[in-house]
């Protein structure tokens, strides 16, 4: 797995880098270690970008050391440039890109259009780092409705070597009612037999979704448990809402789910978790040519 480190100048870098090197890659993993400077005209005199680039050099020097501590193979590099381009650029040919989440100077990165774009536009999963990496055993909240993607980010837990006694809960919120049909539904529109109708489809399709994802995970080893909601609120609050009650180390999600505009709704769920969850996120997206699944731990 090839997976890249977008990291700024500030000090809580340094928690994003050691929470990567903390968690567990699949043997054989490189990284590279990426921090970009804007370039100095644009924004400020060349004294403060000289200033600006010292601290990145420094914050890359640091990561790169933390992840060679744990043996991995890293290569990090400082670039000057437009941050949304100059990432995405990086990212071509990798399985992921992580970034940090903190209050400081990623604030504007993650809530502006450079962070938009690189969980929108990025050839690869993405994952947002909070805090610091747990102890031992994780709390990973795989959120599914059913669809390819979602799959996909099954899988993508599957393929990964999680400490031992890890618990993977499978989410699957149950719409009962999509948003552009409520208001026919109203009286004196209200029809009871189609509500049932569509109650029992819905509720269907996320035990479906449910029991599909468990399948995949177990096939490989991993402890599951699931979560069946009735969606009173939007799927991006039910989902933050259950990380936060269990509470979740790690929330995973596929990129994009089932309708001709997947991108734009389902979409702007997994950008709003990304962005506001109480804990790390990954946003995983289909990969062309995928690994094959485990086998079974023994």
């Amino acid at each position: 797995m090839k997976i890249l480190l977008a990291i700024d100048a500030s000090p809580e870098s340094a928690v994003v880098a050691e929470q990567i090197a903390a968690r567990p890659w699949p043997s054989g993993s490189t990284f590279a270690v990426l921090s970009v400077v804007e370039p100095s005209h644009l924004w400020t005199t060349s004294e403060v970008a000289m200033e600006f680039a010292r601290r990145a050099d420094e914050a890359v020097k640091n990561a790169v050391t933390q992840l060679q501590s744990k043996g991995w193979k890293v290569d990090g590099s400082v670039l000057s440039g437009d941050p949304k381009g100059t990432i995405l650029n990086a990212a071509k040919g990798a399985d992921f890109i992580c970034v940090g989440s903190h209050r400081s100077s990623l604030t504007r990165f993650l809530a502006g259009s450079v962070g938009t774009a690189v969980l929108r536009y990025a050839p690869c999963s993405v994952g947002v780092i909070r805090g610091k990496a747990p102890a031992g055993a994780m709390k990973i909240l795989l959120a599914t409705d059913g669809s390819e993607f979602s799959d996909e980010a099954a899988r993508s837990i599957g393929e990964r070597p999680w400490p031992a006694g890890t618990e993977v809960r499978v989410l699957s919120a149950v719409e009962m009612i999509l948003p552009a049909t409520r208001a026919l539904l109203e009286p004196p529109f209200i029809d009871s037999e189609f509500l049932e109708t569509a109650r029992a489809e819905a509720m269907k399709r996320s035990q479906d979704a449910i029991a599909q994802a468990r399948q995949i995970l177990s096939n490989v080893g991993l402890q599951t448990s699931d979560s069946l909601s009735v969606l009173l609120d939007p799927p991006r609050t039910i989902i933050a809402e259950e990380a936060s009650r269990w509470p979740a180390d790690l929330i995973v999600l596929g990129s994009h789910g089932h309708s001709a505009i997947d991108r734009f709704l389902l979409g702007s769920v997994s950008e709003s978790v990304a962005l506001h969850a109480p804990c790390s996120v990954e946003v995983i997206r289909k990969r062309v040519n995928a690994p094959p699944e485990r086998s079974p731990a023994v």
